[in-house]
């Protein structure tokens, strides 16, 4: 099941990182995602409603849904029980790791350094976040961990602007990136689910073109 979503998240090459303010939205969030072409959502439990959100999406087949902003082992079980299929951590909790595969989500932590990504190799890893991603050094970044990392796969997330979306994806060991930016509470509240449709369309070109 793991590998299952890994594919489908690199075949989106785009995670919509939603933040929840209100979960009666997330179907018409999501149906303009969708439309765009953006199918990998990521629901952060920054807020309460995330949790209903991800319930709600849990049953549809025409997207992955997974959890962000999973800090522990508590909060994994309840996100895969409630339908999530894959676990994203700002950092490396090997506990968290071991529940979530336990339960066949996929994990993808988040790492910062090499060190980190290292103990996440002893942990059988090879996906992972690099987190926060532009103030890392961005696509330097990434270029820098592909000599001795060549195996590793990443999904940078973290200050990645509709202008750097491009050069991301253009790294080979990217298999997704994360934006924030497609859904913003103000185009929800505004019910501006067009202009989101607009912004995924144009994200998915992106994925699109780098083949």
């Amino acid at each position: 099941m793991a590998d299952d979503t890994f594919d489908r998240v690199r075949a989106s090459g785009i995670a919509s990182i939603l933040t929840v303010h209100d979960a009666a939205s997330i179907t018409d969030v999501v149906d303009a995602l969708v439309d765009g072409g953006v199918s990998t959502i990521e629901v952060t439990l920054r807020t309460s409603a995330g949790w209903n959100a991800i319930e709600r999406l849990g049953g549809r087949s025409d997207v992955v849904v997974g959890a962000g902003t999973v800090l522990t082992v508590e909060d994994a079980r309840r996100a895969i029980d409630l339908g999530s299929a894959f676990v994203v951590s700002p950092g490396l909790d090997a506990a968290v790791v071991i529940e979530t595969e336990s339960r066949g989500a996929l994990p993808l932590p988040g790492i910062a350094t090499p060190t980190e990504l290292q103990r996440a190799l002893q942990l059988g890893l090879s996906a992972l976040k690099l987190f926060p991603a532009e103030p890392l050094g961005g696509v330097a970044m990434l270029k820098a961990l592909a000599g001795p990392f060549a195996d590793v796969s990443l999904m940078p997330s973290g200050g990645v602007t509709p202008a750097l979306l491009e050069s991301y994806l253009a790294q080979p060991n990217v298999f997704a990136v994360g934006c924030s930016w497609l859904v913003t509470a103000e185009l929800v509240s505004a019910g501006r689910f067009d202009e989101i449709r607009t912004r995924a369309h144009a994200a998915a070109a992106l994925v699109a073109a780098r083949g």
